[in-house]
């Protein structure tokens, strides 16, 4: 991954430690495409730049950074690097508790590249892996969609969808998609009672 620029959003309340950082990612071959943000703007910003990776440094306030670290994690956008001039312990817990993938010294530049690699790799294995488990489920309920509504067992409704699926040439995802989102639709309703005189 280290061959690909990629978009960086630092938020970095230190303007002296925010130039050194964004010098490093632009020798990397890195675009940052945010920097200096402030709390209150970081969601917005973290929307409309679709950034790969955030960096945020713990500045004065620990609970200023915890709050930018929960703000870029809560839009699941990408995933966030703490990075640290001094070390501590108890703000990297804080921080892991609210998402970040790794943490760093910003003192080593020279860590900053190998971290980036490993924090995108680890981050796409989570959405493919969160993915996975989405689909799963969907497929779960579809199931039990199909159980309740022609009243057979697990086994039958697996069989249903396996056959439909072959027959028809559709992924399993997609058809238990199909099932979960057209069923209600499909559910006797009973109409509503005549008004009363």
């Amino acid at each position: 991954m280290s061959d690909s620029n990629l978009r960086v959003l630092i938020a970095n309340e230190k303007t002296d430690r925010l130039g050194l950082i964004t010098d490093v990612l632009a020798g990397l071959g890195h675009v940052v495409v945010a920097a200096g943000i402030d709390v209150r703007e970081i969601g917005a910003v973290t929307r409309r730049e679709h950034p790969d990776v955030a960096l945020v440094a713990l500045g004065e306030s620990s609970n200023h950074a915890l709050e930018m670290i929960g703000e870029i994690v809560h839009e699941a956008a990408c995933p966030v690097i703490a990075l640290l001039h001094t070390r501590d312990p108890g703000f990297v817990n804080e921080a892991a508790k609210r998402g970040i993938f790794a943490h760093i010294d910003d003192d080593d530049p020279s860590q900053l590249q190998s971290t980036l690699d490993i924090v995108l790799r680890r981050f796409a294995e989570y959405h493919n892996l969160e993915g996975a488990f989405l689909r799963r489920a969907m497929i779960e309920r579809a199931k039990g969609i199909l159980m309740a509504t022609h009243a057979i067992d697990d086994q039958l409704a697996f069989d249903l969808r396996r056959n439909h699926s072959q027959q028809t040439g559709t992924k399993l995802i997609d058809l238990a998609e199909a099932v979960v989102h057209s069923h209600r639709l499909l559910a006797v309703r009973k109409p509503p009672p005549p008004p009363r005189d």
